[in-house]
C-alpha cells in the first residue's frame, strides 16, 4: 500500500513542488505580480499555505469557513488571517446570487421567511423569485448575521491558472497528476529537460495561449453557431505564431470554426479559412466547400495543386473522390484512379451469442474454434489499433522519449508534445532509423521484451498495457516477420495522428507455421472507414496478409 498520504501536507508539496519548478525554468517570462505571488506564498505559516491550496484545488472562488475541516490545517479562519487581502477576501460583497450559492435550503427558509413547501423544489426556482426584492449587494455578515460562520472569497485563482498553465503547457492537466504519480496509478517516463526544454519561450506565447483558450471555450459554450463566430474570429489571432506547438493549437481552432460555418453553408466564409489553415485536411476541405459553391473551375486549380504536392495518404484519398466529380463538370477527360489491390474476403452466417451481438467476438471465438475452408483454426484476439502500435511503441520507445528541445518540459507527459506536428520524425530522424535499424538484425526481438518488462505501466502514446498480454506479444513476435513491422511501422512515422488508427479489428497465429493474418470485421449494415481502407490497401499493397470478414446474424427461430 503505498503510504503517500501519511504525509498530511502532500498537496502542499505537490503545489510547491510547481512553483519552483516555474520559478526555476520561467522566471524569465514572469509577470511581477506572479513573481511576487511565488517569493510570498515561501514565507507564509504552513496552515495558511495549506488552506489556501485547498482553496485554489476546490471548484469555485467562495468558500464557508465550516466547510474547510481539514485536521492538518485546523483552525481556517486563524490560518487565513495571514493570507493577503488581496488573494484571499474575508467576508466579501456577495450577490444574492452568489450567497444561493453558499446557503442551504433550510438557511434559505429561515433568512428570507421561505415556507417549506416552497422550498423542497429547486434552489434556482426560489433565487428567481426573490432576486427582484434584492438586488443590492452585501457582505455575508451583512447577509446573514446571526450564522456564526466566515466566507472567504478568492481572489487569485486567475493567477494559480496562469501558473498551472506555464508549467503543464495545456488546461487539461491540473493537480491531480501529482497524486495519481504518487500512489502508482499513472507512471511518466523519466525524461532529462535542458534549459531549452520549455513549452513557452517567450511571455507572447503564454498570452497567446490565453488568448486561444478563450476563444476555444468561448466556442464550446456558442455550441459553433455561426451567430457568434464572427465575433470570434475577431478575437483569434489572426496570424500564425512562431512556436508550432502553440502554432498547431491556433490551426485546429480556425479548422473547427472552418467546420462550422460548412456545416452551416457558409461557403465563403468556410473557404476563406480552410485556404488560410495549415491543420491537416483543410485543403481538401476548401476544395470541397467551393464544389459546393459551384466554383468548379477555382475548385479544379486547387485540387491541380494539392494532386501535386500531396500532405498525405488521407488528402490523396479525399481528392480521387473528388477529381472525377470536377473533371465532368468541366467537361474534362477524366483519368481512371488506379484500382486497388485485391484484398481477400470471408463471409460468415454466425447464430447470435447468448453474450450479445459484438461482432468481432463472434468472429473471433469461430476462427479461432473453427477456422476457415483455407485455414485451420487458431489463437485469434482482438487488437484493433494495439497490437501493432504497442509493438512500435515498444522497438521506439527511445526515439520518442528522446528529450529533444520542446518535446518535454515538465514531469508528466504522456508522450512528446510535438507527437502530431509534421516533422516529428524528422526531428528525431536519427534515433527512428537506429531503431527501426534493429528490424534487419536479430536484436529487434530483445529489444522490444526488454522495454515490454522495464517500462511496464508507463505512459506511452502508443502503448496501451491494458491490451497486451506477454501471451499476445509472444505470438506476434514469433509470427509477425520483422519485414511486415517494418514496413507497418515506416507508415505509421508519415503520420502519426492519422496511421495510429485503422488497424485490422483481429489479428489470426499459426506459431507453428510462424505466420499470420489480420481481419477486419464489418457487420451487417456496417461499412470500411476511410482509415481502415488506407490501411487494408497498404497492407494489401505490401503484400501483408489482411482480409475483410462480413458477418451476417442467423436469427434464431421464434
Amino acid at each position: 500500500m503505498n503510504k503517500v498520504f501519511d504525509n498530511q501536507f502532500y498537496y502542499l508539496d505537490n503545489f510547491q513542488r510547481v512553483l519552483d519548478w516555474i520559478g526555476e525554468r520561467y522566471n524569465d517570462l514572469l509577470t511581477d505580480d506572479e513573481r511576487d505571488f511565488l517569493a510570498t506564498f515561501a514565507v507564509l505559516p504552513q496552515p495558511s499555505r495549506a488552506l489556501f491550496v485547498r482553496m485554489v484545488m476546490r471548484k469555485g472562488s467562495l468558500f464557508r469557513a465550516s466547510k474547510l475541516n481539514y485536521a492538518e490545517i485546523g483552525c481556517p479562519v486563524e490560518a487565513a488571517r495571514y493570507l493577503p487581502p488581496a488573494w484571499v477576501e474575508p467576508d466579501p460583497v456577495l450577490s444574492i446570487d452568489d450567497l444561493f450559492e453558499l446557503l442551504s435550503k433550510p438557511e434559505i427558509g429561515s433568512l428570507f421567511g421561505v415556507p417549506a413547501h416552497q422550498l423542497s423544489g429547486r434552489k434556482g426556482d426560489v433565487l428567481a423569485a426573490l432576486r427582484p426584492g434584492f438586488t443590492d449587494a452585501r457582505r455575508f455578515s451583512a447577509w446573514h448575521s446571526n450564522s456564526g460562520d466566515h466566507v472567504f472569497q478568492i481572489s487569485v485563482k486567475p493567477l494559480c491558472d496562469r501558473l498551472r498553465l506555464i508549467f503543464f503547457g495545456n488546461f487539461r492537466q491540473d493537480w491531480t497528476e501529482f497524486v495519481l504519480s504518487d500512489l502508482g496509478l499513472c507512471r511518466y517516463e523519466t525524461v532529462e529537460f535542458s534549459a531549452a526544454s520549455r513549452g513557452f519561450r517567450s511571455r507572447a506565447d503564454i498570452d497567446r495561449y490565453l488568448e486561444l483558450h478563450h476563444c476555444k471555450e468561448k466556442f464550446r459554450a456558442n455550441d459553433g453557431l455561426s451567430d457568434n463566430l464572427g465575433d470570434l474570429q475577431l478575437l483569434l489571432p489572426s496570424a500564425p505564431f512562431e512556436n508550432d506547438w502553440l502554432n498547431s493549437r491556433r490551426e485546429r481552432l480556425v479548422f473547427q470554426i472552418a467546420r462550422h460555418y460548412e456545416q452551416r453553408k457558409q461557403w465563403s466564409d468556410a473557404y476563406d479559412l480552410y485556404a488560410h489553415c495549415s491543420f491537416p485536411g483543410a485543403r481538401a476541405r476548401a476544395i470541397r466547400v467551393l464544389e459546393k459553391n459551384k466554383q468548379y473551375a477555382q475548385a479544379y486549380q486547387l485540387l491541380l495543386a494539392a494532386q501535386g504536392a500531396l500532405e498525405s495518404d488521407a488528402e490523396r484519398q479525399q481528392l480521387l473522390r473528388i477529381s472525377p466529380r470536377l473533371t465532368r463538370r468541366l467537361g474534362r477527360p477524366t483519368t481512371r484512379a488506379p484500382r486497388p489491390p485485391v484484398v481477400a474476403t470471408l463471409e460468415l452466417r454466425l447464430p447470435v451469442p447468448v453474450t450479445g451481438r459484438w461482432v468481432e467476438g463472434a468472429v473471433r471465438d469461430h476462427l479461432a474454434r473453427v477456422g476457415t475452408p483455407d485455414a485451420p483454426g487458431a489463437p485469434v484476439f482482438y487488437v484493433e489499433n494495439t497490437l501493432i502500435n504497442a509493438l512500435f511503441g515498444l522497438l521506439c520507445w527511445r526515439a520518442v522519449f528522446s528529450a529533444i528541445p520542446g518535446a518535454f518540459f515538465h514531469p508528466f507527459h504522456r508522450g512528446p508534445a510535438d507527437l502530431y506536428s509534421l516533422d516529428f520524425f524528422q526531428r528525431r530522424a536519427g534515433e527512428f532509423g537506429a531503431c527501426l535499424a534493429e528490424l534487419d538484425g536479430e536484436l529487434w526481438r530483445d529489444t522490444i521484451r526488454a522495454n515490454f518488462a522495464a517500462k511496464a505501466g508507463i505512459m506511452s502514446p502508443f502503448v496501451a498495457w491494458d491490451a497486451i498480454s506477454a501471451e499476445l506479444l509472444e505470438l506476434a513476435l514469433t509470427c509477425i516477420s520483422a519485414r511486415d513491422l517494418k514496413k507497418m511501422f515506416e507508415r505509421i512515422l508519415q503520420d502519426v495522428q492519422a496511421n495510429r488508427t485503422g488497424f485490422p479489428d483481429l489479428i489470426q497465429f499459426w506459431p507453428a507455421e510462424r505466420r499470420y493474418s489480420m481481419i477486419e470485421v464489418k457487420g451487417p449494415g456496417d461499412r470500411l472507414q476511410d482509415n481502415q481502407l488506407r490501411w487494408i490497401d497498404y497492407c494489401a499493397t505490401h503484400r501483408m496478409p489482411v482480409s475483410v470478414c462480413y458477418l451476417e446474424w442467423i436469427e434464431a427461430q421464434g
